[in-house]
């Protein structure tokens, strides 16, 4: 039965990163959990909501073309565009279009071929009979 993990390669490589850092910071962890215990839950489900968030903001940043592509391609609206830009600098201390995930990185032409490939505009498509289409 297929797993929704997969084979767990992501789920591995971020435990053993995250056991590293957390190793390291663990003197700095333990005295303040220990004093607020409610913390830890409290933080980790709001970090992780906002990490999804605007990683995926800077993902599609770069693979859409910026600010216009974000517009033109995903309509988004500009004031949804401010309010994500000024979230991605306020948690990464950049703009999204200089900053850098390290060990991330974004092949835009080839995920502009996968679309292409996959979603050809219309008047790309040869007509097809079999669909009914009008061949003149």
């Amino acid at each position: 039965m297929a797993s929704p993990e997969g084979e767990g390669r992501a789920k591995s490589a971020l435990e053993d990163a995250w056991d590293a850092y957390h190793s390291v910071n663990k003197a700095i962890n333990k005295p303040l959990y220990s004093a607020l215990p409610w913390l830890r839950q409290a933080l980790r489900g709001q970090a992780a909501s906002v990490a999804v968030d605007l990683f995926g903001f800077w993902l599609v940043w770069r693979l859409f073309g910026g600010f216009e592509g974000l517009q033109q391609n995903l309509g988004m609206s500009r004031s949804t565009i401010y309010r994500r830009i000024s979230q991605f600098r306020a948690v990464f201390g950049e703009h999204p279009d200089v900053y850098e995930f390290p060990g991330v990185n974004v092949d835009v032409d080839a995920f502009v071929q996968y679309l292409v490939a996959r979603y050809p505009r219309q008047d790309d498509v040869p007509p097809d009979e079999s669909r009914g289409d009008v061949v003149s």
